[in-house]
């Protein structure tokens, strides 16, 4: 069964073409980033990494992007059209928290959720819509960042406000789900069930950033809350914010809410500290010239390590530390500097094995392991998505289909 799963960010598209069967093969994966600038980019690199697209591109919205992926997508397979289409959408509000098929009354009610993630839904429901004009027939499945975190407690979910805006779906849900989910049936993948029934740090770091407590398999409290623009300082995210300082912005410096929301997701987090990027590699290269840049990045190591903590008394103790993420699973030098000071929760870093980008990255002595493990989001889409194309197709269907 062919498979896309397709990732639409505020101002990206990923995707990833998928054949399904008795194995998971991926036959290519790709982006297009910064949709709307003019240093928009599309790459595409087949199964083996070697590249089969890196260009610039003029596109000015997310329909036009759509257009332009699946015109190559079209093109690279003579047309054929895949069997399902699944879709990361970021959040599922208090309504959803499963997969779903897609139907004018799912899209209907996704559109009255917009608002619990602008930044988001609004282009994930244009690339729903925008699909099925392309391929009317094929079926599309909505995966939902959120539903990993369904199983905390109560407690972790509430925020002290008025119950008649509790009750408006307002909320602590958690974020980056999908990464998780995978991250952990890797684990069960390479050690066994045994690996997840643990007190577990799941630390995704990447332009986005989050970490969740994992207990027996189960998320029990994540650093994100109800949008993701919360919780550890991010690449162009504020993370946590004192209320305050939004009010103080609406009435003393007059800002707009519009123009407070392009404040913290845009120009906010590293970028708003350092002044000059977002990007860690460039902080890293500058700090020793730049105070901004140092700044930065201790922010950043600094936030993460203080969340270690909380998160560990949420569990009661530690038993393993994982990172991903392109912070999480590229940066030896930020994944040290957060370790460090951590001692006496039994974090102890093998700085050799750290700079090796070694599987596993702790001291034999340390009693805690810490791990750096690669992420797949776009497979973990795949992967829902195939099961529920499983439930509406006859196996002997899906037989003469392959």
């Amino acid at each position: 069964m062919r498979v896309i799963a397709l990732n639409t960010g505020s101002s990206s598209i990923k995707f990833a073409w998928y054949e399904i069967g008795k194995t998971e093969r991926l036959v290519f994966s790709g982006s297009m980033t910064r949709i709307g600038n003019r240093n928009c980019r599309f790459s595409v690199t087949d199964d083996k990494g070697n590249p089969l697209a890196n260009e610039s591109v003029a596109v000015q919205n997310h329909n036009a992007a759509c257009d332009y992926v699946f015109f190559w997508i079209q093109s690279q397979n003579e047309g054929i059209r895949p069997d399902a289409v699944g879709h990361r959408i970021v959040h599922g509000g208090p309504i959803y928290s499963s997969p779903q098929i897609v139907t004018p009354e799912l899209l209907a009610s996704l559109d009255t959720l917009s608002p619990y993630a602008p930044e988001h839904l609004p282009q994930a429901i244009k690339a729903i819509r925008h699909i099925a004009g392309l391929f009317p027939e094929t079926v599309q499945v909505t995966c939902f960042d959120t539903s990993f975190h369904s199983t905390m407690p109560a407690v972790a979910k509430l925020y002290a406000l008025p119950e008649a805006i509790r009750k408006e779906g307002v909320q602590r849900y958690g974020f980056h789900g999908l990464s998780y989910e995978y991250i952990l049936l890797e684990l069960i993948r390479q050690q066994g069930v045994h690996a997840v029934e643990k007190r577990i740090i799941l630390a995704h770091l990447g332009h986005g950033a989050s970490m969740a407590s994992v207990k027996n398999g189960k998320s029990i409290e994540t650093t994100m809350g109800f949008s993701p623009a919360g919780g550890l300082v991010m690449s162009t995210r504020t993370g946590d914010l004192d209320p305050g300082v939004i009010l103080f912005l609406l009435q003393q410096n007059k800002m707009t809410p519009e123009a407070i929301k392009e404040m913290v997701n845009r120009q906010s987090g590293l970028l708003g500290v350092s002044g000059s990027t977002d990007d860690m590699r460039e902080l890293l290269d500058a700090e020793e010239v730049d105070n901004a840049a140092k700044q930065a990045v201790e922010l950043f190591c600094y936030q993460a390590r203080k969340n270690i903590g909380a998160l560990s008394v949420v569990l009661g103790g530690l038993d393993t530390l994982i990172f991903t993420g392109g912070i999480g699973e590229h940066s030896p030098e930020i994944r040290s500097r957060i370790c460090s000071g951590l001692e006496f929760l039994g974090i102890r870093i093998d700085e050799e094995k750290n700079s090796n980008h070694s599987s596993v990255i702790s001291q034999e002595s340390g009693q805690v392991e810490i791990r750096i493990m690669n992420t797949n989001e776009e497979l973990m889409i795949a992967r829902h998505t195939m099961k529920i194309l499983k439930k509406l197709t006859p196996p002997t269907e899906m037989k003469s289909n392959k």
